[in-house]
């Protein structure tokens, strides 16, 4: 097993999730911190969830974070969160608050971008009312957090961002212009009630003066301390099969989440991503609507699918929905390795396979007679995939807590290096419970 502890090499780390989110993500932030100086979010609003599991017995807690980087549980940490967030500005401050109730000091470690776009009341009014407005079959699964919208005002050139909020006249102006156009849509075509402009300029301003010391220039910032040696981990929201360009669209997030948005929503040069660490679950799941190949029962007691569920404790971060589980996807893994640029994978949540007594990796797909091996683009397509299977022994032992490769069951260790061999990028990590040293390092990405 590698040694934890590396020299300042100046590396920085992009940590993306391979799936359709949901893969532990948050964990390995945490674990990789202790190698690194700084924590960077470049993409996704509080849509997104990270769990964290700090400390053991009565002294274990349990950190659910949305907007702050999962690098504030440790102490002396700087995070970043670049312009590439859409931020719901009263969220974040409630975020805050809760973090330094239980005793963190974030305020003085939190640096905000000045480009980040506002979620406003009228986003999340939009976000719902547009929802329950499509049928159910049409339905996005959206969280009904704004994000979607705030992203199209975004693209639209009528966002208003961070640093508006610090000139009040110009501030007041812009937002009648963004109200006015989203309380037309909401009470001319959506069937709802309009947001109060008044209210929303007066939670804004109040706003304004909590964010203002925490605002700078995270370009800047970012160049400043890789020029220092810093090593930085740049930490992804959502999955690569969210994406909006490439993922199942239009079951999709509204933001780029694959390796290179880093470099956009953070301000940084490409030249600054220096590995790509592909966090994956060792079975797949997905929350919302859109096509899922390889999709299992989980509501029979005994199936595998049911136990994925269950041990899994499969129940989304924000939503609390029930994720829906299937078998590992290798032909959707070799999509996002391909789009991300892995250079190595970390598996999580093996443990939740101990039992199953024959395991399936979907290897392929036959589509329209064809067989392919790589997800297609697009989820009309993707809804037309039949799984192709191949089988493989699971294992009656337990994996949970295991800390050696050594240690692990022949046939999951068997598992992991088919999974290998049929995505084709290296297994690195293996995360085997939600604590930080339940963990096997097969190579550090620091190193």
């Amino acid at each position: 097993m590698a040694n934890n502890t590396v020299k300042n090499t100046g590396k920085n780390v992009v940590i993306i999730g391979t799936q359709w989110g949901d893969e532990g993500k948050g964990k390995i932030v945490d674990w990789l911190t202790d190698d690194a100086q700084g924590v960077v979010r470049f993409q996704g609003g509080h849509n997104a969830g990270h769990t964290l599991v700090v400390g053991q017995g009565d002294d274990q807690h349990v950190y659910k974070l949305n907007l702050v980087p999962s690098g504030i549980v440790r102490e002396g940490i700087n995070c970043y969160i670049g312009n590439g967030v859409v931020l719901d500005a009263g969220h974040l401050l409630k975020e805050i608050a809760t973090l330094e109730n239980d005793g963190l000091e974030v305020k003085s470690r939190l640096k905000i971008s000045p480009g980040c776009p506002l979620i406003l009341d009228c986003h999340v009014a939009v976000d719902l009312a547009r929802e329950a407005k499509r049928s159910n079959e049409k339905k996005i699964g959206t969280t009904g957090k704004g994000i979607g919208p705030a992203y199209e005002d975004k693209v639209a050139r009528r966002a208003l961002r961070v640093y508006d909020l610090f000139y009040p006249e110009r501030f007041a102006g812009k937002l009648k212009e963004v109200m006015d156009y989203h309380n037309f849509v909401l009470t001319n075509y959506l069937d709802a009630e309009p947001v109060d402009y008044d209210a929303q300029l007066a939670k804004s301003m109040q706003h304004a003066e909590a964010l203002k010391p925490m605002v700078a220039d995270i370009s800047a910032e970012l160049y400043g301390a890789t020029a220092r040696g810093d090593r930085l981990l740049f930490e992804g929201a959502q999955g690569t099969l969210l994406d909006i360009d490439h993922g199942t669209y239009p079951y999709v997030t509204s933001s780029n989440c694959i390796a290179g948005q880093a470099s956009a929503g953070a301000g940084v040069g490409a030249n600054m991503l220096h590995y790509v660490l592909g966090i994956t679950k060792a079975y797949t799941t997905r929350v919302g609507g859109g096509p899922f190949p390889s999709e299992l029962d989980i509501e029979t007691e005994g199936a595998p699918g049911t136990q994925m569920s269950v041990v899994g404790q499969e129940f989304g971060t924000v939503t609390k929905r029930k994720r829906r589980c299937g078998w590992f996807d290798a032909a959707a893994l070799r999509r996002s390795a391909m789009i991300n640029g892995l250079t190595g994978l970390c598996i999580t949540k093996l443990d939740v396979m101990d039992g199953i007594k024959e395991i399936n990796i979907c290897v392929g797909y036959k589509l329209d007679g064809k067989t392919i091996d790589l997800l297609p683009v697009g989820a009309d397509d993707v809804e037309g995939c039949e799984s192709i299977y191949e089988t493989v022994p699971g294992w009656t032992e337990t994996t949970f807590g295991v800390k050696t490769w050594d240690g692990l069951p022949k046939n999951a260790q068997h598992y992991l290096k088919r999974l290998e061999e049929v995505c084709g990028v290296p297994i690195v990590i293996v995360s085997t419970g939600p604590e930080r040293d339940e963990t096997i390092v097969i190579e550090h990405p620091f190193s």
